[in-house]
């Protein structure tokens, strides 16, 4: 594998290099306790500066970039939308606890934010007329037609960590997108 990501490269970098993979990015940085994505610093800071600053030694360093740089080798299926098994979970507890099983998921974008677009995940008894209509890890994914071409490849998963909890979505189709990971633009 031939390392994209290295430690002289700027946190700012990383999102301007890698935009399509720019949630995904900054979720592993996050984990691993590089929690300055999206601020003023991350405009100059390496990942070594960054990891050194937060008190990470060289192999925690390492092992960062072994696993951003996977990201960045991971392929996606633009045929589809995905959801992993741990958000297919969080998922289907949540329509439990509302009283909603076996109902699908709407998934979609506003125009919101400061790159352009913003996702929503909503409920979704059954399609509506003009929608598109998957299925992954046995939930019905609904889309507006119109948004299929954008939102085609994306994966849809759910982390629990020390910087809070939800769904994030990963999508290969994104040109540009906020530091902060909110907005995103094509």
């Amino acid at each position: 594998m031939q390392q994209q990501i290295t430690r002289d490269t700027t946190i700012e970098d990383v999102f301007k290099r890698f935009p399509n993979k720019s949630q995904k990015l900054a979720q592993v940085m996050t984990n691993a306790g590089l929690h300055c994505v999206g601020c003023s610093a991350s405009t100059w800071e390496t990942i070594e500066a960054g990891m050194y600053s937060h008190g990470m030694e060289d192999q925690k360093i390492d092992s960062l970039l072994k696993e951003l740089n996977q990201v960045l080798e991971e392929k996606e299926d633009l045929s589809t939308i995905t959801i992993t098994p741990r958000a297919a979970q969080k998922y289907k507890e949540i329509l439990e606890d509302d009283g909603k099983m076996g109902w699908g998921l709407r998934f979609g974008e506003k125009a919101a934010g400061c790159s352009g677009f913003e996702y929503f995940l909503d409920y979704s008894e059954k399609a509506k007329p003009g929608d598109f209509v998957l299925e992954s890890q046995e939930i019905e994914i609904h889309i507006h037609s119109g948004s299929k071409e954008r939102l085609m490849g994306s994966v849809i998963d759910y982390v629990d960590g020390l910087q809070g909890a939800g769904f994030k979505i990963s999508n290969p189709n994104v040109k540009a997108s906020c530091g902060c990971g909110s907005s995103h633009g094509y």
